[in-house]
């Protein structure tokens, strides 16, 4: 049997739906929305109502009949912590989204627009969401911070992460449970994940900008001169939040958060361009060797993916630096449409069961 999957992806001022048959896309569009529209909401959850409407238009306009939709996927949000996978969009997950369990984000849409969709096409078709942001799988060693009033989460680019290492296991014709990988994100921001069988058991807040630093985030900060900085008077909180998720990273040294025009920069002979663009390359190396310590050196393979790995010049230098490893295969860009909709179609088919929030 053929399923037709409705996807549902918000952002903070579009929304992304996309239509699939299966695996292949038949229909893509992104919703634009104003700032003026946006601002007539007081809070995300809001806006729900309006996304619905647009989206049910959007779909008339490109003559895609709802009652032809097997199933509907929305992005998952900020949830409680929860491991992988696909998961019915049940009232205690619905109920958590609107609350916004660990913070407000469009994503938090997502889950609750496709069942809201779902139901109006019929009482028997089902929603999910798959792989939210939230996905935490952790081994307890790898919670400690250094403090116990600080415990390290897992808050990253799960979606992404889940569906380039299940393409690579399906692509050599192994379960992704049988394999040991390290898939790097590389994007806005960036995340490196130790995979090892089937479990992410240690990856950075990406979120929060921990980790390696990235085109607008910080990554780790020394504490000390952090501390000293919080208490100068000279930021707000909310400005020191965007210090380190926003405006850092190459936005801070360069004032752009895009690779192209950061190595465009470096060709020219810009000598912070040139030092920016190796240190980024360097840290991510340096976190993919530290993730090889964690898998204990067993590691099958190195999996590169997000929009930066378009770049042949960052695939080259940190292969030069941690091809030493395991081989390395390379994803560029991060499908998210496709990758919600094989998680759907993975439970239609049997080949994975839903799991219950």
């Amino acid at each position: 049997m053929s399923y037709k999957i409705l996807i549902i992806n918000p952002g903070s001022t579009s929304t992304k739906i996309g239509v699939f048959e299966d695996e292949t896309q038949v229909m893509e569009t992104t919703l634009r929305h104003s700032t003026e529209e946006i601002a007539q909401y007081a809070s995300i959850i809001d806006q729900k109502d309006f996304r619905k409407e647009v989206i049910i238009d959007a779909l008339k306009e490109k003559n895609i009949d709802l009652a032809s939709i097997n199933v509907v996927v929305g992005r998952g949000g900020l949830l409680k912590p929860i491991p992988g996978g696909t998961y019915a969009t049940t009232d205690a997950l619905i109920e958590d989204l609107k609350i916004g369990k660990q913070g407000q984000h469009a994503s938090n849409l997502g889950g609750i627009l496709a069942k809201e969709i779902a139901a109006e096409i019929g009482s028997d078709i089902p929603s999910f969401i798959v792989d939210p942001v939230v996905v935490d799988e952790l081994e307890p060693v790898a919670r400690l911070s250094g403090h116990p009033e600080i415990e390290r989460t897992s808050i990253f680019h799960a979606l992404n992460q889940k569906a380039v290492a299940k393409r690579y296991a399906k692509e050599v014709g192994k379960a992704y449970e049988d394999l040991n990988l390290i898939v790097v994100h590389m994007g806005g921001g960036v995340s490196v994940g130790a995979h090892k069988n089937g479990r992410i058991i240690d990856v950075a807040n990406a979120l929060n900008g921990d980790g390696p630093f990235s085109p607008e985030r910080t990554g780790g900060l020394p504490c000390g001169s952090l501390i000293k900085l919080c208490f100068s008077g000279k930021y707000t909180e909310q400005e020191m939040n965007k210090f380190v998720c926003g405006n850092g990273g190459f936005n801070a040294y360069l004032g752009t958060n895009d690779m192209r025009d950061v190595l465009k920069l470096a060709a020219e002979g810009n000598e912070t361009a040139i030092i920016s663009a190796a240190a980024f390359h360097y840290q991510l190396s340096k976190e993919i060797g530290a993730m090889a310590c964690v898998l204990k050196g067993k590691v099958d393979q190195i999996i590169l993916t997000g929009g930066i790995a378009y770049g042949q010049e960052t695939v080259d230098a940190m292969t030069d630096m941690m091809g030493w490893i395991s081989g390395v295969t390379v994803y560029p860009g991060e499908d998210e449409l496709l990758a919600l909709a094989q998680g759907a179609l993975r439970v239609m088919t049997g080949e994975e069961q839903a799991k219950e929030y």
